[in-house]
């Protein structure tokens, strides 16, 4: 492996509105192409939107939906990335040609799709079915896996995605600034957006603290840490539907340090050079070599009664 730029984005999505999306995520992926990186990644569902899939009957959602890779979303990512020479990792709602839906993340460079994950947790409309299975795949000599969302807060697939041979793991969100049972969480006022020029400071009050980044805080760097992997975070800023959302969009290294994060206001993105030098020397390396499987496997692979398929819940984080 050797060194390599990604960039990771955050922009004010508009729901439903693909062609807008997709124009946004074009002047990005030239911007990252511009700074040197050679992959961008952005949110979760960054092309149709999110949180408005919560009021979509089945019809619309199979409406908004696309076939990957012959949608004409994934056309014009893969175009975009023959253009400037970058692979692109972006988020959509999938339909097969049975009728299901999935929440999807692909991966494409300029040779067309190079990976589809589909959300093994998905809950925002009960019309949606879970993904089953992990994706792990070479990017630029790199091994790479995605999760997305709530995927993350389950550590198991974290750990199981590393085991597969993960050294970068893109973890698209839609995440932050809800209701919660956690102290501290709640919706931000969409008025602090609409006077953020005037007044960015009481904005960024609330989007640092427990409603936003400091939650996040808690357990992404651990996440990043423990798996001696890259974390690539994406998040969107800016209103998606009814909710505010934060962005601080950024990249973990293996020693679970921020070493790149979106501070502006804004349509942003940031970008920073991995190494492999440091998946080795960061401790996680050295405590998935000293585990003892042999002790738990029995424990962590007993029967329970999963919880997957819930309907959207706004204090699921």
């Amino acid at each position: 492996m050797d060194k390599l730029k990604i960039s990771t984005a955050q922009f004010e999505n508009r729901s439903g509105d693909k062609d807008y999306n997709l124009s946004i995520i074009e002047k990005l992926v030239k911007k990252a192409a511009d700074e040197g990186s050679k992959i961008v990644a952005f949110h979760e569902c960054s092309i149709t939107g999110y949180t408005f899939a919560r009021h979509l009957s089945k019809e619309q959602m199979l409406d908004i939906a696309e076939v990957i890779p012959e949608g004409d979303s994934i056309q014009k990512l893969t175009h975009l990335a023959k253009e400037y020479d970058i692979a692109i990792l972006a988020g959509l709602f999938e339909k097969d040609k049975d009728g299901n839906l999935f929440k999807a993340y692909v991966c494409v460079d300029k040779r067309g799709l190079i990976a589809k994950y589909r959300k093994l947790h998905p809950f925002i409309n009960p019309h949606l079915s879970s993904g089953n299975e992990y994706c792990v795949f070479d990017l630029y000599g790199w091994t790479c896996g995605i999760l997305i969302c709530y995927d993350n807060n389950i550590i198991e697939n974290v750990r199981a995605t590393k085991l597969l041979g993960a050294d970068i793991i893109f973890m698209p969100h839609v995440t932050m600034c809800t209701p919660s049972t956690r102290p501290g969480a709640g919706f931000v006022d969409p008025g602090l957006w609409q006077n953020r020029e005037i007044d960015p400071t009481s904005l960024r009050l609330e989007f640092d603290g427990m409603k936003g980044r400091d939650w996040l805080i808690k357990w992404l760097p651990a996440r990043a840490y423990d798996n001696a992997i890259y974390s690539i975070f994406s998040n969107p800023i800016g209103m998606d539907d009814d909710q505010l959302k934060n962005g601080c969009s950024m990249i973990i290294d293996p020693f679970g340090d921020i070493i790149a994060e979106c501070r502006t206001l804004g349509d942003d993105l940031v970008s920073a050079v991995i190494v492999p030098d440091k998946i080795i020397q960061a401790g996680g390396s050295r405590y998935i070599k000293a585990r003892r499987p042999g002790l738990y496997r029995d424990i962590i692979g007993q029967d329970h009664n999963s919880e997957q398929k819930v309907s959207w819940r706004s204090d699921l984080e």
